[in-house]
């Protein structure tokens, strides 16, 4: 179908769709015209909903949670899902205590969860999942370097502000960083 019917059916601007287009988030190809075709999206089972899912650490990230969620909303729409369920989150990522998460791992008529990144025991619900013939959908699927070391400071933060209050924790961890990037640096350096 044209980006235009496609943004229509969306629900969406002809100039967002196009943008859609342009950072590659679209299955489609532009003809000789110059007319931009987009596939059909793979439709999902038809009994599998799908569900949104959000989260940050604390209180003061709360407009971050509502951004994080545009950008589900944008991600679906973009591959013509029918959302069933937007479920958002204040809890830690280090910790296993979301209720609202497990209550929607435990929501067998949700056949995708879409999540921004990954975060710690990814792989653990991404493969419990698959056996339910469910699967975790990733936006911003990256397995750098600097996921690494950011998954890193995360519990290194975490356990500095367990150790030395919540004041110092983050000029502590910040140390640590620096040090493991310039141990990155050296290693690389050695190759």
């Amino acid at each position: 179908m044209r980006l235009s019917a496609y943004a229509k059916k969306m629900g969406v601007t002809y100039r967002t769709a196009f943008r859609w287009w342009k950072a590659g988030r679209l299955d489609a190809y532009q003809i000789e015209t110059g007319t931009i075709i987009v596939r059909e999206p793979a439709t999902v089972q038809e009994s599998a909903r799908v569900a949104l899912y959000a989260r940050v650490s604390s209180a003061d990230q709360k407009e971050d949670l509502d951004r994080q969620m545009q950008r589900r909303k944008d991600y679906a729409a973009a591959h013509g899902y029918q959302v069933s369920k937007m479920v958002s989150e204040l809890a830690s990522g280090l910790h296993d205590k979301r209720p609202k998460l497990m209550k929607l791992l435990t929501d067998a008529s949700v056949g995708v969860i879409v999540v921004e990144h990954r975060d710690l025991g990814f792989h653990y619900i991404e493969h419990l999942m698959q056996m339910q013939g469910r699967r975790l959908e990733v936006i911003f699927k990256s397995d750098t370097d600097k996921d690494l070391v950011d998954d890193f400071m995360a519990v290194i933060t975490s356990m500095a502000s367990r150790i030395y209050g919540r004041r110092t924790s983050k000029r502590r961890a910040e140390k640590i960083k620096q040090c493991v990037e310039q141990a990155m640096k050296a290693e690389d350096a050695g190759e």
